[in-house]
């Protein structure tokens, strides 16, 4: 009976995931994993001393501490400044779309995609609408580049975190595997994007009661410099023996303790929401190897050569379900079955599903969070649109990471040249 309990809640948990929301009710991805471990603990079939135990705190600390770093650019006025010099450049569209897809992509390696996408996206709307550019393609262009960018570093969206810290991958092999792959989906990108609205872009008329310009934040080039230095140090603390999220929660310290900028200032700037999602998941995933389900599901994936430990069941894996269910449920979901894959299967794992996310305008937060804040903005970025360029973007993308993959040897393409988990 608990077996079934937990197994009913984590497939009706999943399928709300997949819906992005309870029907009639106001109540998204967060909301359903925390009404699923509500349940649990209400049905006794968890603890709060199991919720706890659940929880991989390394990975919640690395998250928060990536968050305090990408607020303090936020604050500083840098990632302004970045969205105001794309729209100013005083190139042509060309050189504007290319800006986007660079700046987006260079800075979301380093910095939580949240923050960034909260702070750039009204700026760079704004000024694309005040210079007559359509601001639609620079919408899809900052979504896609920004999950591109994003699966090039351990640190660059919440999923490779929490592969690279429960995975203890090393951060610089890590890059040397999804560096060149991420690259090249930056390049499709700007190419889709460009061939499909080249003749478009310039085509645009601001509605007559377009809304006022977002608050700025003035460019403050000490605090900018305060942060440059604090990613320099932490990617040298990186190269240490030191865990990982202590080097990060090191360098957010020093971020808080600021005479500019207020502590309370930084970290409402952090995505709570995020981390509850990521907590509950741990939960609610953590109780299947107590129900001992787990362990059972590994045993029949095993038996029907099904374990996603070579390319020809991971890439439609992590394609698949990064756009049902989300990039951050996959990746819980696969390491609680799998306790303790490969960190090829990881680095994988990592890349697909992140690049897999350019698909819909669903299929990750920062294209929902890009759509939310252009529709508050008046820009009407519709699925359709978003389709027309993610599609052969995830498509392209997709098909050389598996190519790189395989010809680099990460991953065997085929079950047989895969060997068994253990």
């Amino acid at each position: 009976m608990h077996a079934a309990i937990v197994l009913l809640v984590l497939i009706l948990t999943y399928i709300g995931m997949a819906a992005g929301r309870i029907a009639w009710l106001q109540v998204d991805r967060v909301g359903i994993s925390l009404l699923a471990v509500i349940a649990l603990l209400a049905s006794s079939q968890m603890t709060l001393d199991d919720f706890g135990s659940a929880v991989d705190m390394p990975t919640l600390a690395l998250l928060f501490a990536m968050m305090i770093i990408s607020a303090q650019f936020a604050e500083a006025g840098f990632i302004d400044l970045c969205a105001r010099s794309i729209v100013e450049s005083r190139g042509g569209t060309a050189a504007v779309l290319g800006l986007t897809v660079a700046i987006a992509g260079g800075l979301s390696a380093i910095l939580a995609n949240d923050i960034l996408i909260i702070a750039i996206a009204p700026v760079l709307f704004d000024a694309a609408q005040r210079r007559g550019l359509d601001p639609r393609p620079f919408a899809i262009a900052l979504a896609a580049a920004t999950n591109a960018g994003s699966s090039a570093t351990l640190i660059g969206n919440p999923q490779n975190i929490l592969l690279g810290a429960i995975g203890r991958l090393d951060f610089w092999t890590f890059i040397g595997v999804c560096a060149i792959p991420a690259l090249f989906a930056l390049c499709v990108v700007f190419a889709v994007v460009w061939l499909q609205w080249r003749r478009r872009m310039n085509e645009f008329a601001a509605p007559p009661d377009a809304s006022p310009p977002p608050p700025a934040h003035p460019l403050d080039r000490t605090q900018t410099i305060k942060g440059m230095v604090a990613v320099l140090a932490l990617l040298i603390l990186f190269a240490t023996p030191l865990p990982r999220e202590i080097g990060a929660l090191l360098i957010a310290a020093l971020l808080l303790a600021n005479r500019k900028i207020t502590s309370r200032t930084m970290i409402a700037d952090i995505d709570w929401p995020l981390l509850l999602l990521v907590s509950c998941l741990f939960a609610i995933t953590g109780a299947l190897n107590s129900a001992g389900i787990a362990s059972r599901v590994l045993d029949f994936l095993d038996n029907h050569h099904l374990v996603p430990n070579n390319l020809v069941v991971l890439f439609p894996f992590a394609a698949v379900t990064s756009n049902v269910i989300g990039s951050v449920p996959t990746a819980m979901l696969l390491l609680q079955i799998w306790p303790n894959p490969p960190p090829s299967v990881l680095y994988g794992l990592a890349l697909l599903s992140t690049l897999a996310s350019n698909l819909l305008l669903n299929g990750s937060l920062t294209n929902v969070l890009i759509a939310e804040r252009a529709e508050r903005m008046g820009v009407g970025l519709t699925f359709r649109d978003y389709a027309r360029a993610g599609i052969p973007i995830t498509l392209i993308s997709l098909t050389f990471a598996v190519l790189w993959l395989g010809l680099i040897h990460v991953l065997p393409v085929h079950p047989a040249h895969a060997p068994p988990p253990p």
